[in-house]
């Protein structure tokens, strides 16, 4: 049966904008003025074309993938210099000994300006994090083994949870794909979320690290964060 002008209109506006990442069916209908029923009709039916992959509440285009780290560290560079500038006020006290670094482009900034910190131990699951800190006098640093991302080049798995279920940390510093006050952190795998949980749960205090335009977005899944989290921006420390 031919799809009315119409609707094949509507469904190519939505794949346009499901190849920027994954939305959730409410954003669809107000961005394309529309109803609930309508986008989850046009989901549904594009899903089974193979078009779309269905997410929880949502969906992204068939294939869409997150951009390489190397092409992530070229985006908005300004603002995760901003932001890792401000990240060193939380290591400046003589309390903080151990850190835990997450892998992404903006934690790298971290390691690069931390390289001659002898007293710090850091632990980490990015591979060029830990080859930034392999230095003589650098700190001591602890790779989490696992899994590794094609993409952030980050560890995930049993491995990985093995290991970070064993340690505390004083300080994580965390990055993420999306940032909501209410719903925590958003990946683009369960893997990746559960991961970020899980670090969270064994440090002193959590600080994310993501440039505002992190703000708003939809994912696949979130990783809900312990109460008195901080979300730092290349404005500062945002007021939550």
């Amino acid at each position: 049966m031919a799809i009315r002008t119409g609707t094949q209109k509507r469904r190519d506006d939505i794949l346009s904008l499901l190849k920027t990442g994954s939305w959730s069916i409410p954003r669809l209908a107000s961005e394309l003025d529309t109803s609930e029923s309508t986008i989850r009709r046009d989901l549904r039916e594009m899903a089974e074309s193979g078009d779309v992959i269905r997410t929880i509440g949502g969906a992204t285009a068939a294939g869409y993938v997150e951009p390489p780290l190397g092409q992530r560290m070229e985006l908005n560079a300004e603002a995760k210099d901003t932001i890792a500038t401000w990240a060193l006020t939380h290591i400046r006290d003589s309390s903080v000994r151990t850190i835990f670094l997450d892998a992404g482009s903006t934690t790298v900034r971290v390691a690069e300006r931390i390289r001659h910190r002898a007293e710090l131990t850091v632990i980490t699951r990015g591979l060029e994090i830990a080859l930034a800190l392999a230095h003589p006098m650098g700190p001591k640093v602890i790779m989490v083994g696992g899994e590794v991302s094609t993409k952030s080049h980050g560890t995930t798995g049993a491995l990985s949870d093995h290991a970070l279920g064993r340690i505390h940390v004083d300080v994580a510093f965390l990055g993420a794909d999306a940032v909501d006050e209410k719903n925590g952190l958003g990946e683009p795998t369960l893997d990746e979320a559960h991961t970020k949980e899980l670090i969270a749960e064994r440090a002193r205090s959590v600080v994310v690290l993501a440039d505002s335009s992190k703000a708003g977005r939809d994912v696949a899944a979130w990783a809900p964060m312990p109460e008195g989290w901080m979300w730092i921006d290349e404005s500062g420390p945002r007021a939550r």
